[in-house]
């Protein structure tokens, strides 16, 4: 289960082989592991209370990251992968600020508005576990409603 991969990151930033790091297949791994993280913050607990008070479904106290849809977050991935891991290497944080300063920046705030655009839209998570993902098992989040 990967989110993204190098390919990804190159859609974005072509001519990122020519800095010198040549594998980042080990800043993937740490990128999914913050976005499980995430998702297990913002995203498992209000699902968690709706699920638990459903009597169709049994649920696990601890989301199967193996029944999300690991495609909805590629953009998120790659954009957390350059700000967090990859842009870092990069930059050298000078006082008046440099170009990867600014593109960390950037892709800082593009991984937070697509990571609430996927709450909103609704994550895939295939909660009954039959592999497909029905319109039932997929409901927004719904930001305007008071959760307790």
């Amino acid at each position: 289960m990967m989110m993204s991969n190098d390919a990804d990151l190159l859609e974005y930033l072509p001519d990122l082989y020519d800095y010198g790091i040549q594998d980042f297949s080990e800043y993937h791994v740490k990128t999914e592991a913050d976005i499980l993280r995430e998702l297990r913050i913002r995203w498992w607990p209000t699902v968690q209370y709706r699920v638990s008070n459903d009597i169709r479904y049994v649920s696990t106290p601890e989301m199967d990251p193996l029944k999300l849809d690991d495609t909805q977050f590629t953009r998120s991935a790659v954009f957390h992968c350059l700000s967090y891991y990859v842009l870092p290497q990069l930059s050298k944080f000078e006082p008046d600020g440099d170009r990867f300063g600014s593109m960390m920046t950037y892709y800082r705030d593009r991984y937070k508005e697509e990571f609430d655009l996927v709450l909103r839209d609704g994550v895939l998570y295939d909660f009954d576990g039959d592999s497909t993902i029905t319109s039932a098992e997929r409901e927004p989040q719904y930001f305007l409603r008071l959760q307790r």
